[in-house]
């Protein structure tokens, strides 16, 4: 079953601009009738600011005047405002145990592959702009200490990403008309 987003501020809403039934707020909500009556009462969700679902394209005007009329129709949430759909990937998060590891991995991707671009290891290890030129130039605080590894043994990316980011750099050397390097020899077993 799809809920709105907010569920409960989008309940606070309906109840104080609308005049739908508590079960058709329950409904709509994914909450109790019950639940829907104490937030009409003021003893649950107090301080909770109402969330339009008009204005955030969840619900059209329509449609609750229709069930305003009717208090046997139910609320159909639109679909573009279905929140169990897939989120979008966000800023990629590397936990703190791994971000040591990170400055080895950039090392390693400038030497290995150079045809990835800035923005595509900053893509792959979450990294900055900064972070990957003091490297690149050894300026950074632990230059001497930075030893390259291998970015999908360290659990920093997939091997699936940094196949494809290779593949895009490839193919934008292969554009401008410059043979893309070959591939890096196999890693020995004890650098594994």
């Amino acid at each position: 079953m799809s809920l709105p987003l907010m569920p409960k501020a989008t309940a606070v809403w309906l109840i104080d601009k609308t005049a739908l039934t508590f079960a058709q707020i329950a409904d709509f909500c994914g909450m109790h009738p019950l639940e829907i009556q104490a937030i009409a009462d003021g003893e649950v969700a107090q301080g909770i600011n109402g969330y339009d679902p008009v204005a955030n394209k969840q619900v059209t005007q329509e449609d609750i005047a229709r069930c305003e009329a009717n208090p046997e129709l139910k609320l159909k949430l639109l679909p573009q405002a279905d929140v169990s759909a897939k989120k979008s990937k966000g800023g990629r998060y590397t936990p703190v145990a791994k971000r040591n590891d990170r400055p080895d991995a950039i090392a390693f991707l400038l030497r290995s592959y150079p045809q990835l671009n800035d923005a595509q290891i900053i893509k792959l290890l979450g990294t900055t702009k900064d972070t990957i030129q003091k490297i690149r130039d050894r300026s950074h605080w632990n230059a001497s200490n930075i030893k390259p590894r291998d970015p999908v043994i360290l659990g920093l990316c997939k091997q699936s990403d940094l196949n494809d980011a290779i593949a895009a750099g490839n193919e934008r050397l292969a554009k401008d008309g410059i043979a893309p390097p070959p591939p890096p020899p196999p890693m020995s077993s004890e650098a594994a």
